[in-house]
């Protein structure tokens, strides 16, 4: 039995048996004993274990910005390779980190609306994003827009939960997303992809990439379109008794591109290129206020485009001291018609990283400067828009350590905000191997987020806003034996100054009230992870329990389950891989009074994939096969029962 620490309000207590089995008995019953099964098998005495090296050849960089081995992290780090998205058969990214522990999912309809992504409960503009080391973000509410990023450009992907300011400034207080393009590689690759799906879903995509000499390269285009399904229905719209919606489809339509050029221009020295664009066009409905439905309705049309770029030299002096400089750059832009509205985004970075490795020590000393500016077009004749920039330079240091069983980081990281003035945060973390398959880790670190341009400064904002921070602590234990592992992580990351909009608010510039940073808020909870392989079956499953709660008014955190898991398996037979995975979550609800539920639901979703004739791969994927109608956001439908059948020729 192992017990772990759990964080209440008052006082830290054990999570016993009992409890665990009390918060089990709310997920669906078919799915508590083919979890529970799993993860107890998992974990034999640790007298009996016998000495086995963990998964070799791994590395991250996310956790502390460098390249490090993923067993020697102390952090809770995830990675996800290109195979897995590729026999996935996802639409988007949003739905591959859906199967990740930790992570859940809001969007207002199908690809091409609103996206929200939640670490453990924490905001969405509480996870710092990265494309190739490139800064994405809003300066509007703030966050990633995650329809935006398109799939078939990422070629892997790395998630840091908790929080990270001490390493990267800003943002990362629930945690840390880096998305990687493909690299060249010695030879010439070049593939073709073709897809088709419901709702007219139609899917392109050609990438060739290569290595000749100090020359490595990587190109890629993708082109999607969708008929889409109506994301207003009557029945859905029906409760909202604010006007009417068009009762047609919401289609959307994306075309992307990037491009990695790299030059070892001597031993040890690499220049890098990057550069990333999509341009995606969705429909959605605009609500028209009348007693009876128009006879005709006019949709809106929403446009999303991100740029992204980067310069990167990268230098080994020697076998202890190494450098990277890095300069990036991203634009987000969005903007609708005929109901006009457009907000522009740009980040501009520069980065001086410093490493010195000798022997069970790494020692980094970091720069960086980061620039934000937001342009907003006025909407109307008393609308004056909103131009604004503000700057960021930080200095930070991090120590890390590993030597036998013991796992030793340190991070301190301070950050002069040219509004706020300095802001300083910190981390520390230690893992200890109590044997060679079995590892306790145990982190605290503090974290801030500097409020946008838009909610200090627009109609609705404040400019006196303050930074949000938080405070988080966390312990984690970790089994891992060849094919098998199993985790559970416990935390607890507390937020002051929590920015919320507030219709009551008195003293602001609009009618409807303005931003304000008076909440705090709580996020806790314990995530539990299994996976194992049984010949030719490999079995996965996380489970996760919370409490994101408003600590000012005891209410939960809108849209965010208190209980939800993930269980999958996947079979190879002869030449075929079928793969099952279930997705299941407790009800939330849509508003921050939790009068407005929004109920549980189990989701089904079946993959197959093959290899048809020579350099021929087929995947084929069902996704809400028993065709579940669940909501994630009031008012907006989620996709029925959908298929997905892609071809995709790579000659070896």
């Amino acid at each position: 039995m192992i017990s772990c620490v759990s964080f209440s309000r008052r006082s830290r207590a054990r999570v016993s048996a009992s409890s665990l089995r009390a918060r089990l008995a709310g997920l669906p019953l078919a799915l508590v004993p083919a979890f529970g099964g799993l993860l107890l098998a998992q974990l034999p005495s640790a007298a009996s274990a016998q000495q086995q090296p963990g998964v070799l050849g791994e590395t991250v960089v996310t956790a502390t910005r460098t390249a490090q081995p993923l067993s020697d992290l102390v952090a809770d780090v995830s990675v996800i390779d290109r195979e897995t998205i590729e026999r996935s058969g996802a639409a988007s990214v949003a739905d591959v980190l859906a199967r990740q522990a930790g992570i859940q999912i809001v969007s207002n309809g199908s690809v091409g609306n609103n996206t929200s992504l939640f670490i453990r409960g924490a905001e969405t503009r509480f996870t710092a994003v990265y494309l190739d080391g490139v800064r994405i973000d809003s300066q509007t509410t703030g966050g990633a827009s995650w329809q935006t990023i398109p799939l078939s450009q990422i070629d892997r992907i790395e998630v840091l939960r908790g929080p990270a300011a001490a390493v990267y400034g800003s943002d990362a207080i629930g945690g840390v997303i880096q998305l990687f393009t493909k690299r060249g590689e010695e030879g010439v690759s070049p593939s073709i992809g073709i897809g088709v799906g419901s709702h007219g879903l139609f899917r392109t995509e050609a990438a060739i990439s290569g290595k000749a000499n100090a020359f490595d390269y990587s190109f890629g285009v993708a082109h999607e379109e969708s008929r889409g399904f109506n994301v207003q229905p009557l029945e859905k719209r029906a409760p909202l008794k604010d006007g009417f919606t068009s009762p047609d489809r919401d289609g959307y339509n994306t075309t992307s591109g990037n491009v990695r050029l790299g030059w070892q221009i001597a031993p040890g020295q690499r220049i890098e290129a990057t550069a990333l664009a999509n341009d995606m066009q969705a429909r959605y409905d605009n609500r028209v206020t009348a007693k009876k439905p128009p006879a005709y309705y006019l949709d809106d049309l929403g446009r999303n485009r991100l740029l992204t770029g980067g310069l990167t030299w990268s230098a080994q002096w020697n076998e202890v001291y190494s450098t990277r400089l890095q300069v990036t750059d991203s634009q987000s832009v969005y903007s609708t018609m005929p109901s006009y509205y457009r907000t522009e985004t740009r980040l501009r970075g520069y980065l001086f990283q410093n490493e010195l490795r000798f022997g069970a020590h790494l020692v980094t000393a970091a720069l960086e400067r980061r620039e934000d500016r937001l342009e907003n077009a006025p909407t109307s004749a008393t609308d004056k828009g909103l131009v604004g920039k503000r700057s960021q330079d930080a200095v930070a240091l991090g120590y890390g350590f590993v030597q036998g069983p013991h796992s030793l980081q340190l991070n301190v990281r301070h950050d002069k905000d040219s509004d706020f003035g300095g802001k300083t945060t910190g981390s520390a973390a230690y893992g200890f191997a109590i044997t060679p398959k079995l590892r306790v880790t145990a982190s605290a670190g503090t974290a801030f987020r500097a409020p946008t341009l838009y909610q200090r400064f627009s109609e609705y904002g404040k400019p006196d806003l303050q930074p949000e921070s938080s405070r988080n602590v966390e312990l984690g234990l970790k089994y891992t034996d060849g094919p098998t592992n199993a985790g559970i992580v416990v935390y607890r990351n507390q937020v002051r100054n929590l920015i919320v909009f507030d219709s009551t608010a008195k003293g602001c510039a609009s009618s409807f009230g303005c931003y304000g940073s008076t909440a705090r808020a709580r996020y806790e909870g314990v995530t539990l992870s299994a996976g194992h392989r049984i010949g030719d079956v490999t079995l996965r499953a996380s489970l996760d329990f919370q409490d994101p709660r408003d600590l000012a008014t005891d209410k939960l955190l809108a849209r965010r389950a208190k209980r939800y898991a993930t269980l999958g398996a996947d079979w190879r037979l002869g030449g075929w891989t079928l793969g099952a995975e279930v997705q299941t979550s407790s009800q939330r609800y849509d508003d921050a009074a939790n009068t407005l539920k929004l109920g549980g639901y189990t989701l089904l979703n079946l993959v197959a994939s093959t290899k048809i004739v020579r350099d021929v791969d087929l995947v084929a994927r069902i996704d809400n096969a028993g065709d579940k109608d669940y909501t994630l956001a009031r008012g907006y439908a989620t996709n029925g029962r959908n298929a997905y059948v892609g071809l995709k020729w790579t000659p070896q």
